[in-house]
């Protein structure tokens, strides 16, 4: 078990969610399924933490997204071929 990030107790557990993310140029949004997320049994929130979404939003700029289908996994797009190897404009 993890600590949530709302309620501060020690009663998150790691869960799969399905999410939604409009890609950076407007053109189209896509349906990323089995997201790693978490669920607190304590006060109910679902949620993805924020490593993970900035994992996706990164891979999003990487790679090229016009091959992507409209509905694919986390793992899926996690497995795209980058045209870098990492976001150079984001500060570390």
């Amino acid at each position: 078990m993890k600590e949530c990030m709302w309620c501060n107790d020690h009663s998150a557990k790691e869960i799969t969610k399905t999410g939604y993310w409009e890609l950076h140029d407007g053109t189209r949004a896509l349906q990323i399924k089995e997201i790693p997320a978490l669920y607190c049994e304590s006060c109910s929130m679902e949620y993805h933490e924020d490593e993970i979404v900035e994992e996706i939003e990164d891979q999003l700029l990487l790679i090229d997204t016009k091959k992507l289908n409209q509905v694919l996994t986390f793992k899926e797009l996690m497995a795209q071929e980058r045209f870098l190897k990492k976001n150079y404009f984001k500060s570390y």
